[in-house]
């Protein structure tokens, strides 16, 4: 739902703010997703990882260039201000996809190794749920959790409007990374989104 989420804010996006023709993302994703999704069910775990992040490369790859298309689109002032306004803020909703789909992607091996060791105690983000005792676990209910994508959505929202991680300390490097990249695009998108806004106002 996620990726499909992004292809329509994509296409939503002006022609001139995509890389080629805005009709070409959607038949690629469609081809990257059937594989991704027909090896998650036959239990072919390796080739779903690899088609995922093949799909998210192609996302984030169209993501960055339509930023970098809107950056260059200001000074010339190619688009009128209400479609450089709904175009950024696409984008930054884009931004959260993605990264969410990213860190759901990578942490502690992806979603199926987290399935097979059932209980999540070990990866990139501290979860709140991560640092209860057993028995606090146990009268919660929450003995056997582990963080699914609304956990990494929630965890890519708080990294897009705080520019950090509110309640999920990050431990790994990588991630750190990753959530550098996410917080710059996201304050480049705002920046933006203020600045247009100053303009038309």
């Amino acid at each position: 739902m996620a990726m499909f989420a992004v292809v329509g804010l994509y296409l939503a996006l002006p022609e001139s703010l995509t890389v080629g023709p805005s009709w070409l993302l959607p038949p690629l994703v469609i081809v990257l997703l059937t594989p991704t999704v027909v090896a998650n069910r036959r239990g072919y775990a390796r080739l779903n990882q690899i088609c995922g992040y093949l799909l998210l490369t192609v996302l984030t790859t169209a993501m960055i260039a339509s930023l970098v298309l809107l950056i260059s689109a200001l000074p010339d002032h190619k688009e009128a201000p209400k479609a450089l306004l709904k175009s950024a803020g696409a984008l930054w909703v884009t931004n959260i996809l993605v990264f969410a789909s990213w860190y759901w992607r990578l942490d502690a091996g992806g979603p199926n190794q987290r399935d097979l060791r059932g209980v999540h105690t070990d990866g990139a983000f501290l979860f709140p749920q991560m640092t209860m005792d057993t028995q606090a676990k146990v009268a919660a209910g929450e003995q056997c959790w582990r963080p699914g994508f609304v956990d990494y959505l929630f965890l890519a929202y708080n990294t897009s409007t705080a520019f950090s991680p509110t309640d999920c300390p990050v431990l790994s490097r990588w991630a750190k990374l990753m959530m550098m990249t996410q917080s710059t695009i996201s304050l480049t998108t705002i920046s933006l989104l203020a600045a247009r806004a100053v303009n038309i106002l």
